[in-house]
């Protein structure tokens, strides 16, 4: 009797290992090489810290909480976007529905290619109820204004958009009211050959202490820091092959440490932004984050405000999403 409780337990536990190997191999696995510290700005990038923060401060500080209970904020929201999209030389569009009778606004500004393959490059601006937003989402809206901005004079191969989602944040999160899934389904209906979607969600707070990064499951903190310096890479299974050719490619650049993982969509964590609403649609997206709720202390509280956030650190990210975008559009 006790030799086949032995073996039974010895075989769950080889079971386990080897889907805990396949798992490292085939989703934890990633391609370039890491560095294991954030470098010096240069001083492009200290004008872009500048930029970065004067826009989360826009956001969050100037305009607060933005979302359907403070609607009259979610449009000054939107017209900063579409104000900033038009200052830096572009032409957004609106991207418009109605929820309760109310209209909302996702905001694109395209940069037209000539070869096939549509890069959509995104962010959610709306913050969730009680918090002024601006780890969540602020810094990933000020990355997209930016982002835009230094690719609005370019002549890319391949089509750009940038795009201020509406509407992420509960209860529309995952719903058929969410700003991103409206956005991609219109983008299905239209046929539009989207190759890529990367999302920029929660991606200013980093912690050097030790044990300030957590994970949704314990047996992933086997295989990653303990220590929360890092950005994340983030993808479901079917998007493997785009997040493992971004993180290469921002390995190449990169000045900041950083960590990529493809997962089950169903893992707590890894379908949690518009990215999400992509994989609905059939078209490979990945998240860039810094992980949000398992790093950031004042994650959807009303603490989550523009001085918590490290901005050069949070700096050095862009810049490397920013050269990233570049060596994708020369694919």
């Amino acid at each position: 009797m006790l030799l086949k409780i032995v073996l039974s337990a010895l075989r769950v536990t080889i079971a386990v290992v080897a889907v805990l190997v396949l798992l490292w191999w085939f989703g934890m696995r990633m391609p370039g090489k890491k560095v294991s510290k954030a470098g010096p700005l240069s001083p492009n990038e200290v004008l872009l810290r500048e930029e970065l923060r004067a826009n989360v401060q826009k956001l969050a500080g100037e305009i607060g909480e933005r979302n359907m209970r403070h609607y009259a904020q979610l449009n000054a929201a939107a017209d900063f976007i579409e104000d900033s999209f038009s200052r830096a030389g572009l032409r957004p569009r609106r991207d418009s529905y109605e929820v309760q009778g109310q209209a909302c606004h996702s905001i694109e500004a395209e940069i037209s290619g000539n070869r096939p393959g549509i890069i959509v490059i995104g962010a959610h601006y709306d913050s969730v109820f009680g918090s002024p937003g601006a780890n969540d989402n602020g810094t990933g809206m000020a990355a997209t204004l930016a982002l835009a901005r230094r690719f609005a004079s370019a002549k890319p191969k391949h089509t750009l958009r940038f795009v201020a989602f509406v509407n992420e944040e509960p209860p529309y999160f995952l719903s058929g009211e969410m700003g991103s899934l409206v956005y991609a389904r219109r983008c299905k209906e239209r046929r539009d050959k989207i190759s890529a979607m990367i999302s920029l969600e929660t991606i200013g707070y980093f912690s050097d202490a030790p044990n300030s990064q957590t994970y949704p499951s314990p047996g992933l903190g086997v295989y990653y820091p303990k220590v929360g310096n890092f950005i994340g890479f983030v993808s479901n299974i079917h998007s493997r092959a785009l997040l493992r050719l971004v993180i290469a490619l921002f390995r190449k650049h990169a000045k900041v440490p950083s960590e990529g993982a493809a997962l089950p969509a169903f893992i707590p964590g890894v379908s949690w932004s518009d990215q999400w609403s992509f994989w609905q649609q059939g078209y490979p997206a990945i998240m860039v984050t810094d992980t949000a709720p398992f790093r950031y202390p004042y994650y959807h509280s009303s603490n989550d405000t523009p001085d918590k956030l490290d901005y050069d650190r949070f700096t050095l990210v862009v810049s490397g999403m920013e050269k990233v975008i570049q060596d994708l559009d020369k694919l």
